[in-house]
Parts: C-alpha cells; structure tokens; sequence
C-alpha cells in the first residue's frame, strides 16, 4: 500500500477525554461542586468543545479513558475516531497517544478548557510549520495544548520526570525536549475548581 505524501502532512487533532461518572472524572472541582455536578458540567463542556473544534482541516481524534468502556461508548460523537490512552500517568499516555496516530503534525489537547476556539488549532498548527513542538500555557503553570510536528522520532525523554498538576508542568515538560525548536502559543485556563468556573 502507497502512503500519499498528503495523508503524511495531514494534521491530526487528539482530545484527552474521561468518560464522565460521578467520582472518576473533574474529582478537585467535584470536592467544591459534588461528583455528580462536576461529572455534568465535563460532559456538556466536552460535548460543547467536540462541535466547535471538528473541523474538515484536521483529523479529530478521541483518546479515551478508561478503555474498554471508552471506545464503545455512545456519549461522544460516533464519527470521530477513538484511541486508547492506556495505563500510566498523563505524560505515559500522551506519549503513547502520539506513538499511536498516523505520521505527520499532531496536537494533543484536554477537554475541560473552555476557551478553546479553531483560531487557537489553527495558530498552533502554524507553529509547528516553523518548529518542532508547540505549546499551549495554561494560567496555573501546566498547558492545555502540545504538540509535535513528527518528522523523526521524539526524545526519549519525552514526558519524562513532569511533575503533573503542578505549576511545574510546562517548565518540567520543555526540559524533556531540549534539542527540539520549541514555540508557544495562546495561554488559556483550563477548570480545575470552583473558582475557575
């Protein structure tokens, strides 16, 4: 089989997505809110993110936890392709999910920033025109966004030592790519707590 030099270029979109139940996804904004609330409030924000960012420029892609459950689910849109994150911590399963796609650019982002529009896919698409990765900051010291333009393996380090959830999360991550030519695009708030809603 022949791979056409489009389908290589072609950019792919990955949204980390949790299926929503009380007391397994949005947990530190379920402590202020309640399990069941946080749960609802992440399933109409994904929903919501999913119709605005599906766009005919770039693949979409589901990476789904958990699982087994996650890929047959009926909550999120059945034209959209689904990948398992898989076990391990954030920065495993990113790495995984990058292993998993098809050559050419990709972005990974998450579902719970309520922000996101196509101008900020778009820009950090530019991005990776000119560099090797891509990065969205977030406003608590983590990142809602990155991405990787793909044309040689990434370093093995990728994702490596991150300290997660902290406001160490962006820096912890550019350190474990330190030959690749980095940029930086919008800085957004994900949702964490009550006071980010």
């Amino acid at each position: 089989m022949t791979i056409s030099p489009e389908y290589l270029r072609r950019p792919r979109l990955v949204v980390m997505i949790k299926e929503p139940h009380a007391g397994r996804v949005k947990t530190r904004l379920g402590r202020d809110i309640g399990m069941t609330a946080a749960a609802w409030w992440f399933r109409h924000q994904s929903a919501s993110l999913l119709r605005r960012i599906t766009d005919p420029r770039w693949e979409t892609f589901l990476a789904i936890t958990p699982d087994k459950q996650g890929l047959t689910s009926r909550i999120w849109p059945e034209n959209l392709p689904r990948i398992a994150q898989g076990s391990g911590n954030l920065g495993q399963r990113m790495a995984r999910v990058f292993t998993q796609l098809p050559p050419g650019p990709a972005l990974i982002i998450g579902a719970d920033i309520p922000g996101i529009r196509t101008t900020h896919i778009t820009r950090a698409f530019r991005k990776l025109g000119a560099h090797d990765a891509v990065f969205g900051p977030a406003t608590d010291g983590g990142f809602w966004l990155v991405g990787l333009k793909r044309t040689f393996a990434p370093p093995v380090t990728l994702f490596e030592n991150v300290r997660w959830s902290t406001p160490h999360a962006l820096n912890d991550t550019v350190r474990t790519m330190p030959d690749l030519r980095i940029a930086f695009t919008d800085v957004l708030a994900d949702v964490d707590t009550a006071r980010d809603l």
